[in-house]
């Protein structure tokens, strides 16, 4: 495999600006990034420096206004919506600050969700129930929760509901995981074991991940670290 054959997302020149009553305000000015297989990408910046704002675009959460997001060989920024939400449930998968587990169900039922929504189309050809709860036993397990299945969110903390959360984007084998500050939420030690968690799932599993985050030993941890500001990729680490 040469340098190029493992580029798995590319974006050039992408641009975003949002309405305010009578104004626009530029948020991306000509984002240019090339994200590899099994890299463990990190997008540092202070609040309102565009991160979020990428992530959602890289994710196929939202659109640019110029630009193209390229991934594995085909041009999805400009595909049909139907195609992004295939490989939204399919192929992505996503960590955000506060989790959003279902209230009422259980670690385990969290888990499987991704499964239950992608259906026959699972990379993983998870398609019964039973098999569904196997493997999200084993990702509850893999991120130190077996003891924890069958509790609800609420009878967690937040750095467990942090790895549920981490275990659930796992369920389908997605080829990227996407981050958006996934320890903004928690306290300096919680936030340690899931810096130490994503690292692992990299190194081990060649997980590729992609982070914004604002803080500096979030992105520590990664293998490629780069910097916004104001809209623009900044020179430098």
């Amino acid at each position: 495999m040469t340098e190029a054959d493992d580029v798995l997302l590319v974006v050039r020149g992408v641009t975003k600006s949002f309405k305010l009553g009578r104004r626009s305000i530029e948020v991306l000015n000509g984002i240019d990034l090339d994200v590899r297989e099994g890299d463990f990408v990190a997008i540092r910046g202070s609040s309102g420096a565009g991160k979020s704002t990428l992530l959602h675009i890289l994710g196929l959460l939202d659109r640019p206004d110029a630009g193209t997001v390229v991934y594995d060989g085909r041009d999805v920024s400009a595909a049909s919506e139907a195609s992004r939400t295939k490989l939204r449930a399919t192929e992505f998968a996503f960590v955000f600050q506060f989790y959003y587990l279902l209230p009422e169900f259980t670690a385990l039922e969290n888990v499987c969700i991704p499964a239950v929504i992608a259906g026959a189309r699972s990379r993983v050809g998870v398609r019964g129930r039973a098999e569904r709860k196997a493997r999200a036993a084993e990702l509850l397990g893999r991120v130190g929760l077996s003891h924890r299945v069958d509790h609800q969110p609420n009878q967690l903390s937040g750095g467990e509901r942090q790895r549920v959360a981490i275990a659930r984007a796992l369920m389908n084998q997605p080829r990227i995981v996407f981050c958006d500050e996934p320890t903004g939420n928690l306290d300096s030690k919680s936030a340690a074991g899931i810096h130490a968690l994503l690292q692992e799932l990299n190194e081990e599993l060649k997980q590729t991940i992609v982070v914004v985050t604002h803080e500096p030993v979030m992105a520590s941890v990664a293998r490629t670290r780069l910097v916004m500001i104001d809209g623009k990729m900044a020179e430098g680490d």
